[in-house]
């Protein structure tokens, strides 16, 4: 029997990367490419979780890496660096994304779907339109509850016309309220009470290299940045071990308060203060900053950061 396709997102996967995932497999399979089936690169957050309870359904299976010439579609990243083990030797069919193009090469064409929207779930909600499929009352929610998650219930700088058109007749196929869903979602996300230190700098991490400068941006949710804080010297020491295990010039965690659009970031790491004064206009104070209106990695942080360094 021929091996499955393999469907999955980034490695430290949120709720857009495994619910576009398991989307992407109702899509395929809508298509006629029934030999298919949405895995996962690593553990589902308390925000993911509360989706998938929502729904009543399982969350993708766990793998670590691909063998060689394992046939995958790539959802919700392309730079190697973040995907699975052994990428580099799959043979890519397709890949659906909302970043920036990184390191990314195949020896093959491929479908190759990129927009600059706030959720690759929009753009899945586009091909379904597209060629014609219905949306089915689960899809709905998956797609919805990841709009809601990348967008921040669409108070994101990253949130687009085609994001806000999307969720909202997303929703009524769903029959959610946005409002009141996706708070209780994005909450659901900030239960951060019994996660360790590594875990929690590890949990929403990117990794990130530039020219062979390697250097990783962290986000947690929550509802109280005081709270998280708390434990500012056990995350630190977590921080200082992956920047020793991973040879990272900088590693910036940001801890974002979803209900007041702000972060406040701790960052270490060689010339940190410098990188952090260029890229934001702001000097460290006990390895912390505060950025107001700053909640997206993608169009906020990512970019000054990567000029700045």
């Amino acid at each position: 029997m021929e091996k499955e396709v393999l469907i999955f997102g980034h490695k430290s996967p949120d709720t857009d990367s495994i619910c576009s995932s398991i989307v992407m497999e109702y899509f395929e399979k809508k298509q006629g490419n029934t030999n298919c089936k949405a895995v996962r690169l690593g553990n589902v957050n308390k925000e993911t979780q509360y989706v998938l309870d929502y729904l009543g359904i399982e969350a993708p299976e766990l793998i670590e890496k691909v063998e060689e010439g394992q046939q995958v579609i790539l959802v919700d990243h392309n730079d190697f660096e973040q995907s699975a083990d052994g990428i580099e030797n799959a043979k890519i069919l397709s890949v659906t994304d909302h970043h920036s193009i990184g390191n990314f090469r195949t020896a093959e064409p491929l479908y190759y779907t990129a927009k600059p929207y706030g959720c690759t779930s929009t753009i899945l909600f586009e091909e379904f339109k597209s060629f014609g499929h219905k949306i089915e009352k689960k899809e709905a929610v998956l797609m919805a509850s990841a709009i809601i998650s990348d967008t921040l219930l669409l108070k994101s700088p990253t949130t687009t016309e085609h994001d806000k058109k999307a969720l909202e007749e997303l929703a009524k196929i769903a029959e959610i309220d946005i409002n009141t869903y996706g708070l209780e979602m994005l909450k659901a996300g900030t239960d951060l009470g019994d996660f360790t230190a590594e875990e929690l700098v590890n949990l929403d991490a990117k990794k990130q290299d530039k020219d062979g400068t390697k250097f990783v941006i962290a986000q947690v949710n929550t509802v109280d940045i005081q709270d998280v804080l708390k434990r500012q010297e056990e995350l630190e020491n977590a921080m200082k071990a992956e920047i020793q295990k991973n040879g990272l010039k900088l590693i910036v965690l940001a801890i974002t308060d979803i209900l007041n659009s702000n972060s406040e970031i701790i960052a270490l790491g060689e010339n940190a203060d410098e990188v952090i004064q260029k890229a934001f206009d702001k000097k460290l104070e006990n390895n912390r900053a505060f950025l107001e209106g700053v909640v997206s990695r993608k169009k906020q942080l990512l970019p000054n950061i990567d000029k700045s360094i």
